[in-house]
Protein backbone atom coordinates (compact mmCIF):
# COMPACT_ATOMS: atom_id res chain seq x y z
CA UNK A 1 0.00 0.00 0.00
CA UNK A 2 1.28 3.71 -1.24
CA UNK A 3 1.52 5.39 2.35
CA UNK A 4 1.23 9.65 2.40
CA UNK A 5 4.73 11.07 3.19
CA UNK A 6 4.68 13.54 5.66
CA UNK A 7 5.57 16.57 4.62
CA UNK A 8 7.95 19.41 6.46
CA UNK A 9 6.73 21.02 9.61
CA UNK A 10 4.75 18.15 11.05
CA UNK A 11 6.73 17.24 14.37
CA UNK A 12 6.81 13.79 14.22
CA UNK A 13 10.45 15.15 11.46
CA UNK A 14 11.29 16.30 14.41
CA UNK A 15 11.31 13.32 16.99
CA UNK A 16 13.83 11.35 17.91
CA UNK A 17 12.39 7.72 17.23
CA UNK A 18 12.19 4.42 19.27
CA UNK A 19 13.52 1.44 19.17
CA UNK A 20 11.56 -1.80 17.19
CA UNK A 21 11.14 -4.55 20.03
CA UNK A 22 11.12 -7.71 17.51
CA UNK A 23 9.89 -9.06 14.21
CA UNK A 24 6.05 -9.25 13.44
CA UNK A 25 3.44 -9.27 11.06
CA UNK A 26 2.89 -5.36 11.37
CA UNK A 27 6.55 -5.00 10.65
CA UNK A 28 7.03 -7.00 8.00
CA UNK A 29 3.96 -5.29 6.06
CA UNK A 30 4.74 -1.70 6.88
CA UNK A 31 8.27 -2.64 5.22
CA UNK A 32 6.77 -3.76 1.97
CA UNK A 33 4.59 -0.39 2.38
CA UNK A 34 7.55 1.56 2.71
CA UNK A 35 8.95 0.19 -0.20
CA UNK A 36 5.91 0.14 -2.49
CA UNK A 37 5.55 3.90 -1.04
CA UNK A 38 9.27 5.14 -1.59
CA UNK A 39 9.48 3.79 -5.42
CA UNK A 40 6.24 5.49 -5.73
CA UNK A 41 7.48 8.63 -5.20
CA UNK A 42 11.17 7.70 -6.66
CA UNK A 43 12.89 7.97 -3.66
CA UNK A 44 16.57 6.28 -2.85
CA UNK A 45 15.84 5.81 0.90
CA UNK A 46 12.88 6.44 3.48
CA UNK A 47 12.69 6.39 6.97
CA UNK A 48 9.83 5.68 9.41
CA UNK A 49 9.30 9.02 10.26
CA UNK A 50 8.24 10.29 6.94
CA UNK A 51 5.34 7.53 6.60
CA UNK A 52 4.02 8.66 10.49
CA UNK A 53 5.83 6.48 12.19
CA UNK A 54 8.18 7.48 15.05
CA UNK A 55 10.17 4.24 15.06
CA UNK A 56 13.98 3.41 14.37
CA UNK A 57 13.33 1.81 10.53
CA UNK A 58 14.49 3.30 7.20
CA UNK A 59 15.37 1.56 3.83
CA UNK A 60 17.38 1.85 0.96
CA UNK A 61 17.45 1.33 -2.68
CA UNK A 62 20.77 3.66 -4.55
CA UNK A 63 20.02 1.58 -7.63
CA UNK A 64 18.72 4.67 -9.11
CA UNK A 65 22.11 5.97 -8.91
CA UNK A 66 24.01 3.80 -10.55
CA UNK A 67 23.24 5.13 -13.93
CA UNK A 68 23.25 8.73 -13.02
CA UNK A 69 25.95 11.26 -13.79
CA UNK A 70 26.42 12.19 -10.05
CA UNK A 71 27.97 8.83 -9.22
CA UNK A 72 31.27 8.68 -9.34
CA UNK A 73 31.75 5.51 -12.28
CA UNK A 74 34.12 3.54 -9.54
CA UNK A 75 30.94 2.64 -7.65
CA UNK A 76 28.53 2.16 -10.60
CA UNK A 77 27.98 -1.79 -9.80
CA UNK A 78 27.81 -1.43 -6.13
CA UNK A 79 25.23 1.20 -6.40
CA UNK A 80 23.38 -1.17 -8.82
CA UNK A 81 22.94 -3.94 -6.36
CA UNK A 82 22.30 -2.06 -2.59
CA UNK A 83 19.33 -2.34 -1.00
CA UNK A 84 18.89 -2.68 2.35
CA UNK A 85 16.71 -2.58 5.74
CA UNK A 86 18.07 -0.65 8.41
CA UNK A 87 16.44 -1.92 12.09
CA UNK A 88 17.50 -0.02 14.99
CA UNK A 89 20.62 1.41 13.61
CA UNK A 90 23.91 3.10 15.87
CA UNK A 91 25.96 5.40 14.54
CA UNK A 92 29.19 3.91 15.47
CA UNK A 93 31.52 5.99 13.38
CA UNK A 94 31.86 8.70 10.41
CA UNK A 95 35.19 8.93 9.44
CA UNK A 96 36.78 10.24 6.19
CA UNK A 97 37.16 13.31 4.06
CA UNK A 98 34.38 15.74 4.05
CA UNK A 99 32.25 16.12 0.67
CA UNK A 100 29.97 18.18 -0.46
CA UNK A 101 26.92 16.29 -2.42
CA UNK A 102 23.33 17.98 -3.43
CA UNK A 103 20.62 16.43 -1.18
CA UNK A 104 16.67 16.39 -1.68
CA UNK A 105 14.09 14.74 0.72
CA UNK A 106 10.55 13.54 -0.08
CA UNK A 107 9.47 15.15 2.63
CA UNK A 108 10.37 18.37 1.54
CA UNK A 109 9.68 18.48 -2.42
CA UNK A 110 11.83 21.19 -4.58
CA UNK A 111 14.39 21.77 -2.16
CA UNK A 112 17.96 20.92 -2.93
CA UNK A 113 21.08 22.12 -1.69
CA UNK A 114 24.67 20.97 -1.35
CA UNK A 115 25.36 19.34 1.96
CA UNK A 116 28.49 18.50 3.42
CA UNK A 117 29.02 15.08 4.92
CA UNK A 118 31.69 12.52 5.62
CA UNK A 119 32.52 10.23 3.17
CA UNK A 120 32.51 6.72 5.47
CA UNK A 121 30.43 5.35 8.30
CA UNK A 122 30.26 2.39 10.65
CA UNK A 123 26.55 1.18 11.50
CA UNK A 124 24.98 -1.38 13.67
CA UNK A 125 22.02 -2.31 12.94
CA UNK A 126 19.63 -5.36 11.99
CA UNK A 127 17.90 -6.45 9.36
CA UNK A 128 14.05 -7.85 8.15
CA UNK A 129 15.22 -10.81 9.33
CA UNK A 130 16.21 -9.27 12.67
CA UNK A 131 19.99 -10.86 12.05
CA UNK A 132 23.01 -8.28 13.90
CA UNK A 133 25.12 -6.54 11.36
CA UNK A 134 28.26 -4.25 12.10
CA UNK A 135 29.26 -3.11 8.72
CA UNK A 136 31.19 0.07 7.16
CA UNK A 137 29.64 1.43 3.92
CA UNK A 138 31.58 4.50 2.15
CA UNK A 139 30.78 7.02 -1.16
CA UNK A 140 27.08 7.79 -2.05
CA UNK A 141 25.48 4.53 -0.24
CA UNK A 142 26.55 6.15 3.00
CA UNK A 143 25.21 9.31 1.96
CA UNK A 144 22.21 7.86 1.85
CA UNK A 145 22.42 6.17 4.75
CA UNK A 146 23.32 9.77 6.76
CA UNK A 147 20.49 11.18 5.34
CA UNK A 148 17.97 8.73 6.12
CA UNK A 149 19.73 8.18 10.05
CA UNK A 150 19.21 12.12 10.35
CA UNK A 151 15.55 11.02 10.29
CA UNK A 152 15.72 8.95 12.88
CA UNK A 153 16.93 11.29 15.02
CA UNK A 154 14.75 14.34 14.30
CA UNK A 155 17.18 16.18 12.07
CA UNK A 156 16.51 16.67 8.26
CA UNK A 157 19.25 18.08 5.99
CA UNK A 158 17.94 21.41 5.89
CA UNK A 159 18.82 21.26 9.49
CA UNK A 160 23.29 21.54 7.53
CA UNK A 161 22.46 24.70 6.03
CA UNK A 162 23.84 28.17 6.77
CA UNK A 163 21.99 30.63 8.40
CA UNK A 164 22.13 32.38 5.04
CA UNK A 165 21.09 29.52 2.81
CA UNK A 166 18.44 28.58 5.03
CA UNK A 167 17.10 32.31 5.02
CA UNK A 168 17.04 31.88 1.30
CA UNK A 169 14.57 28.77 1.72
CA UNK A 170 12.51 29.98 4.50
CA UNK A 171 9.60 31.09 1.96
CA UNK A 172 9.35 27.31 0.53
CA UNK A 173 9.68 26.14 3.56
CA UNK A 174 6.55 28.14 4.70
CA UNK A 175 4.73 26.97 1.40
CA UNK A 176 5.23 23.44 1.94
CA UNK A 177 4.67 23.27 5.21
CA UNK A 178 0.87 25.21 4.56
CA UNK A 179 0.50 22.49 2.06
CA UNK A 180 0.02 24.62 -1.06
CA UNK A 181 3.22 22.48 -3.13
CA UNK A 182 2.01 19.77 -5.52
CA UNK A 183 3.78 17.08 -5.96
CA UNK A 184 4.08 13.60 -7.85
CA UNK A 185 3.34 11.80 -4.72
CA UNK A 186 1.24 11.14 -2.10
CA UNK A 187 1.86 13.59 0.72
CA UNK A 188 0.13 14.45 4.27
CA UNK A 189 0.61 18.19 5.87
CA UNK A 190 0.28 18.54 9.35
CA UNK A 191 -2.84 20.52 10.38
CA UNK A 192 -2.65 22.35 14.04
Amino acid sequence: MILPIIAYGDPILRKKTNAISGQSKELDTLIKNMWETMYNANGVGLSAPQIGKSIRIFIVDSSPFAKSDRANPNESEKLEKFKKVFINPTLIEEKGAIVKYEEGCLSIPAIFHKIDRKEQIKLHYFDEDFNEHEELFDGLIARIIQHEYDHLEGKLFIDKLSPFKKDLIKNKLSVIQKGKIESDYKMAFFKK
